[in-house]
């Protein structure tokens, strides 16, 4: 997030620059497809963009069948984080959080990992649970929340899983960045066993137009297994609420809707789709198969084969909501993150030993 004092519009990616006014933090998230980077400084009570890195690694391919992260992931995800490494080296940066999700939480072999990265990059993740992701999500969107909407749901697809957070927006609007972070207003969640990774694997074997109603079947009956969503349903309905995604699926669908010659943050974050636009869009892109999908601007080589378990998730929840407007978020769980560094609570720092220098993961909150 960017300075909004200037204009009330969604934060700014500045570009990459080796100076910089301090204290500089970076959090660094680890999910089952991308290995993202974002490097900022307070500003007021949000921040101002320095860097930012987003490299698909694809962690949790082959997780749905063996259950272990396979070594060609491993290389993968080892590559990008050694590529992160050197951007903290380049700004100098002191004060990082790492995090992982679904990849690493699920596979047989994520502890194992985990230590070889801290071994080989000097970072040491930490491995947070699926309520603490939703949590952390809904504290990057908190800006995203207007009126007249009292409740709204945030969907966050991943690689490996799929979070839906039912938030008081209204509450939300009056308590402020400060009251979210000490409790956000979650009224309800779940964490939905399916994300862009683990669909594809499940379906690989299928052509695209057989996977399709395959993929869309098995993310309905996911979707309406939540106990839950009735009680959602209801409650986004009289609140006069709307959906907020959290997604590179989502993004992509956003930038194709809007005809983007390239991908633009400022045009995308905070824009508004309605049910027939995304169904559009949807059926626009299933048509193209991933070869023509690889040649749009906004989607490129890499998200092209995993765009359509994407869009499955993102139909099933939406035909869950009929009716409702969704608003393109391109922030969530980094932003969340570092809202929390910055201006959360700190830890306690007496659990380091005196005299020693902390590492770059080891950095208090200041």
């Amino acid at each position: 997030m960017a300075d909004k004092k200037d204009r009330g519009g969604p934060p700014k990616r500045a570009q990459a620059r080796p100076t910089t006014s301090r204290p500089l933090y970076a959090a660094v998230d680890l999910g089952t497809n991308n290995c993202r980077l974002l490097v900022a400084e307070p500003r007021g009570q949000t921040f101002r963009v320095v860097d930012s890195h987003s490299q698909i690694a694809r962690l949790g391919e082959g997780l749905h069948d063996t259950g272990r992260l396979s070594d060609a992931a491993i290389e993968r995800a080892l590559d990008a984080l050694h590529v992160i490494r050197r951007k903290l080296r380049h700004h100098g940066v002191g004060r990082v959080r790492c995090i992982a999700t679904e990849a690493c939480r699920k596979a047989e072999n994520g502890a194992e990992f985990i230590q070889r990265v801290h071994s080989e990059t000097g970072l040491t993740f930490k491995v947070i649970g699926a309520k603490e992701e939703a949590r952390l999500a809904t504290i990057g969107c908190h800006d995203l929340l207007v009126a007249p909407a009292k409740s709204v749901l945030v969907v966050d697809i991943g690689g490996g899983s799929t979070e839906l957070s039912l938030l008081d927006a209204e509450a939300t609007r009056g308590q402020g960045l400060k009251g979210m972070l000490n409790r956000a207003p979650i009224i309800d969640w779940t964490s939905l066993k399916m994300g862009v990774v683990t669909m594809s694997d499940a379906f690989r074997e299928h052509e695209e137009a057989e996977a399709w109603p395959l993929m869309l079947a098995r993310a309905r009956g996911i979707v309406a297994s939540w106990p839950g969503l009735a009680a959602v349903q209801e409650r986004l309905a009289a609140d006069e609420g709307y959906l907020i995604g959290t997604s590179g699926t989502v993004t992509c669908l956003a930038g194709v809707h809007l005809k983007l010659d390239r991908y633009r943050r400022d045009k995308v974050d905070g824009a508004w789709m309605s049910r027939a636009e995304g169904s559009a869009t949807i059926d626009m892109l299933r048509e193209l198969g991933v070869a023509g999908r690889a040649r749009l601007p906004t989607i490129g080589e890499e998200r092209a084969p995993l765009m359509l378990a994407g869009c499955s998730i993102m139909q099933a929840v939406w035909e869950a909501f009929e009716g409702t407007r969704l608003r393109v978020a391109d922030r969530g769980l980094r932003e969340g993150l570092l809202l929390s560094m910055m201006y959360g609570q700190p830890r306690n720092r007496n659990r380091r030993r005196k005299g020693r220098r902390p590492s770059l993961q080891e950095t208090p909150n200041e």
